[in-house]
């Protein structure tokens, strides 16, 4: 099954400014909007963030539309940078459509989500340290 090309929210170590941004994004990217993730929370990882998805919650990060030419290529580089494989219980994130929400007016846009995945999000909710601001750069 080939996956719709849909856009990429990205709320940690992708958005622009940090390291895997240039890695990954740079140059394969048509667009890079403010957006909010809302139904999510934050919370702190090993060097980059979770989003677990919670009511009530809200995460913040950036809506990424990727250039035509580049998506099979940049689904593959992300699904592999963020370790996720479809089914595949031991991963740490599983890739999800959720609907986002552009800062700029407010319109609601269908995209691909790094969620935790359910082992992960459990230990999370249990004994992880939250990202009160739903903002990774608030961590600095």
């Amino acid at each position: 099954m080939t996956a719709p090309p849909l856009p990429f929210f990205v709320y940690g170590t992708l958005r622009p400014g940090e390291a895997n941004h240039d890695l990954f994004l740079r140059g394969r990217t048509r667009s890079e909007h403010p957006a909010r993730l809302s139904g999510a929370r934050l919370y702190d990882g090993p060097g980059y963030p979770y989003a677990v998805e919670e009511r009530g919650g809200v995460v913040h990060g950036e809506l990424v539309t990727a250039l035509p030419e580049a998506y099979p290529e940049l689904l593959a580089a992300l699904d592999r940078l963020e370790e996720y494989a479809p089914g595949d219980a031991r991963n740490l994130y599983e890739r999800v459509r959720r609907e986002v929400t552009l800062d700029a007016d407010g319109s609601g846009v269908r995209a691909w989500v790094y969620v935790a995945a359910p082992t992960v999000a459990a230990r999370l909710r249990a004994h992880g340290r939250p990202i009160e601001s739903g903002d990774w750069f608030s961590r600095r």
